[in-house]
């Protein structure tokens, strides 16, 4: 192998494990804060959703956050029995099901409200640093969709 080539397979070189590596970094801080709330980070992410739009269907949501129904529908199931969510089916047609926040899900955004500034704190950036990151990571995720 030439230098060349032994440099683009060095696992520091490579942005897959950038990605990998702070995933893992990033999951491991938010945890703590969501065990609080009794929240899983895939259930905090459909909150999330939720919390900016109530009465979604499971499609809609499952396209916010790239995840297909297979995945989506144990996670919504689980947040339904902890009494957060409400699954409605659509009488027009059964398998189109609306997803609806409770009151105990509309009051655990309140609870949730501190997370982003514990994120903020723990990352070290300006918050116009983390506006551009976030922004590159978005057009990086959009150009490998497509």
């Amino acid at each position: 192998m030439t230098n060349k080539s032994d440099a683009m397979l060095k696992l520091d070189n490579q942005l897959c494990f950038a990605l990998y590596s702070t995933s893992l970094a990033m999951t491991k801080l938010y945890k703590p804060l969501l065990d609080e709330l009794g929240l899983t980070y895939p259930q905090y992410l459909a909150m999330l959703v939720l919390w900016e739009q109530d009465g979604l269907m499971v499609s809609e949501i499952g396209e916010r956050l790239y995840l297909d129904s297979g995945t989506l529908t144990p996670l919504l199931k689980r947040l339904e029995a902890a009494g957060l969510i409400a699954r409605i089916r659509a009488v027009e047609d059964e398998r189109r099901v609306h997803i609806t926040l409770t009151a105990a899900g509309r009051k655990l955004k309140n609870r949730a409200a501190k997370i982003p500034g514990c994120i903020l704190e723990a990352s070290q950036c300006s918050i116009p640093e983390l506006t551009a990151l976030t922004r590159q990571m978005q057009t990086l995720r959009e150009r490998l969709v497509a």
